[in-house]
């Protein structure tokens, strides 16, 4: 390889890590704020039991902040459920989905434990973890968070898709979220993000029937992606694409936003690949 070719490589792989970290402290940042004011008003308070208008309210409002203050930098996912989505439409890599996911569940543990170090002990009880109410059986549970997400995973794309819409996709997505939650509390607390349910079971350390929060969840994204991005809204991308984005093997110039380079550059670095 050519000096010049190398040193170019190495400054475009340099950018491309600042760019995987930031979307990565973005999805950190988002997920814990959002698990902390969501979960947050859920807590029984004494003077005052929250409402169910009142919790999907707030988890309106912590799903609008958390997209608007991470969907440039890192997509906006702060849910499990939306990156393994974006990951079966070939929107994302698998090695990316993975360190989405980590840095998803970090961040719902940390602004669980937040939540959890600033609330009084009367009032914490099991910090809103999601349990199975009113009868309803395992079987339902799953259908329910799977109906659930499905709903909100299918806005979620309809909001991002650059060929639907242009602008914040917050308002939209929060709207989702409270819509959810005002049927599936009465059913599961409403998880619709796997990350949702583990930060909290992780600080208290309950986890019966959490499994639910994951399968539910996880299922319905993977029904409503193919639903979007096979059948409401293709795409033209080939096997050989997706495979490619799989596996996170890509032109460096589709991967990061590089400054424009000189004409006799730019061909010299057509051929250069990194993985995402």
């Amino acid at each position: 390889m050519e000096p010049g070719l190398c040193c170019r490589a190495y400054l475009l792989a340099g950018r491309l890590w600042t760019a995987i970290s930031k979307a990565l402290f973005a999805e950190f940042l988002a997920t814990g704020l959002y698990v902390f004011f969501g979960v947050g008003s859920v807590l029984p308070w004494p003077v005052a039991l929250p409402s169910v208008l009142q919790i999907a309210i707030t988890f309106n409002l912590a799903t609008a902040t958390a997209v608007q203050v991470s969907w440039k930098t890192s997509g906006a996912h702060a849910n499990p459920a939306v990156t393994l989505a974006y990951l079966v439409g070939s929107h994302i890599s698998l090695p990316r989905a993975m360190a989405y996911i980590a840095a998803q569940l970090a961040g719902a543990t940390v602004g669980a434990a937040l939540l959890y170090g600033v609330t009084p002990g009367g009032v914490r009880e099991t910090l809103g973890v999601n349990v199975v109410h009113n009868s309803t059986s395992t079987g339902q549970a799953v259908a329910v968070e799977l109906i659930l997400t499905l709903q909100l995973v299918l806005c979620v794309f309809a909001s991002t898709d650059s060929r639907q819409t242009l602008g914040s996709p917050a308002a939209m997505i929060g709207t989702s979220v409270a819509l959810g939650h005002l049927i599936g509390i009465y059913f599961t607390g409403c998880s619709m993000n796997p990350a949702r349910s583990f930060g909290p079971a992780v600080i208290v350390g309950k986890f019966a029937v959490h499994w639910i929060f994951w399968v539910g969840p996880l299922t319905g994204a993977v029904l409503a992606s193919l639903i979007y991005n096979f059948i409401l809204f293709p795409d033209t991308k080939t096997v050989a694409q997706r495979l490619a984005i799989l596996v996170g093997t890509t032109k460096v110039e589709k991967v990061v936003d590089v400054e424009p380079q000189k004409k006799e550059s730019q061909t010299n670095s057509e051929d250069t690949e990194v993985s995402v």
